[in-house]
């Protein structure tokens, strides 16, 4: 598996099979055989088996929503919007902060810095604040409007570095 990244939307105990997360595969190859860490967690298991519409898969490739056999791991182990990975070539962890494109909407007043909005990211749910605001974007083009604007209003877009919690 090269860099496979697997997005968990639930988790299932199976009597008589075990653990078995669910979720789309965005990057990579998810195979049997491989070594997985889920984060934030930071749990390593063993994928024993793949499968999806219950029809065993040698591999799952990027797009594919599978279900997959862990060795010794609880339900309770791992949730629902946790990040499977190769533990060998691309091992997920807990970002401390990351820059993003935002587009602010239905917001009455100013966004500035220390703004703490909640953020969506696939099936995570996480309270993040905006550290800086780095520059002010067209919304259509992409193109640079302003750097380090003070505040931002419904309407405009902008790249913003953010910091969970």
């Amino acid at each position: 598996m090269e860099g496979a990244l697997t997005l968990c939307q639930d988790v299932y105990k199976i009597g008589g099979i075990g653990t078995i997360p669910v979720g789309r595969v965005e990057t990579g190859v998810l195979k049997p055989g491989m070594v997985v860490t889920f984060a934030p967690v930071n749990v390593t298991t063993e994928v024993k088996s793949v499968e999806m519409h219950r029809e065993a898969l040698s591999e799952a490739l990027p797009g594919d929503n599978v279900g997959f056999n862990v060795r010794n791991l609880s339900v309770k182990d791992v949730c629902h919007d946790n990040v499977a990975g190769d533990s060998k070539s691309a091992s997920p962890m807990e970002a401390a902060g990351f820059t993003a494109q935002v587009i602010i909407w239905n917001h009455p007043g100013q966004v500035s810095a220390g703004y703490a909005p909640v953020l969506d990211c696939h099936t995570a749910h996480v309270a993040c604040k905006f550290a800086e605001l780095k520059e002010k974007i067209d919304r259509l083009s992409g193109k640079k409007l302003e750097d380090g604007p003070k505040f931002l209003k419904c309407g405009d877009a902008a790249i913003v570095d953010t910091v969970p919690g």
